[in-house]
């Protein structure tokens, strides 16, 4: 993305850590920006601290575990701008427990979240984004979606999945012509409010 100027861009998780700090670096660049995250007031004075910059953002409270949130995220990033350049699936949440603990509601909030939501956003972008033959996707995997440890069993799992994602994505589209470019990024670990989702696993 190194001409940003003028591009519009989604981001979920928009209301902290990665995604917040994306969303101004974007914006400081020239982007114009759909800040997307289930806290109005977090969005909210985001989108005031990058208009006070100078910068162009709107937001949209989104659940992107929802598949209809999603849809009238993209609906909304096509009505005010009238196209989507590039999508950043940043939205992700990481509870931490040995499988042995059968923390099945976490086990179920982690797949809603760090890969449905991945898939959701991906379905509500990639039909106008073909029709234009141009686009970008980017999807916030982990260095757990390459290794695996204690306690993280689940977690991994998602981020395994959004590698898997990503590359198949890339791979479809480049067969398909469309233009579509897909990248994945692995961060390692950063001081966020992700890590209130991170609950020390207690060996069972």
């Amino acid at each position: 993305m190194s001409n940003i100027q003028n591009k519009v861009v989604i981001i979920t998780g928009a209301s902290s850590g990665i995604g917040e700090a994306t969303a101004k670096e974007l914006a400081s660049k020239g982007a114009k920006l759909i800040l997307a995250a289930r806290r109005e007031d977090r969005l909210k004075k985001l989108q005031d601290e990058i208009q006070t910059s100078g910068g162009q953002a709107i937001y949209k409270v989104t659940d992107v575990s929802s598949r209809q949130q999603m849809e009238e995220l993209a609906a909304y990033a096509l009505k005010e701008f009238g196209k989507i350049d590039v999508l950043v699936n940043n939205a992700g949440i990481m509870p931490q427990a040995f499988l042995a603990e059968n923390k099945v509601n976490e086990w179920d909030k982690m797949i809603d979240v760090n890969i449905k939501g991945v898939l959701y956003a991906i379905a509500a972008i990639v039909s106008s984004m073909r029709q234009r033959k141009s686009g970008h996707v980017i999807n916030l995997s982990s260095v757990a979606g390459h290794n695996i440890y204690p306690g993280g069993t689940v977690y991994c799992g998602t981020k395994f999945a959004v590698k898997a994602i990503s590359e198949g994505l890339r791979q479809e589209e480049a067969m398909s012509g469309t233009n579509i470019r897909v990248t994945n990024v692995s961060p390692g670990a950063i001081s966020s409010e992700l890590l209130e989702t991170k609950r020390q696993p207690t060996q069972p």
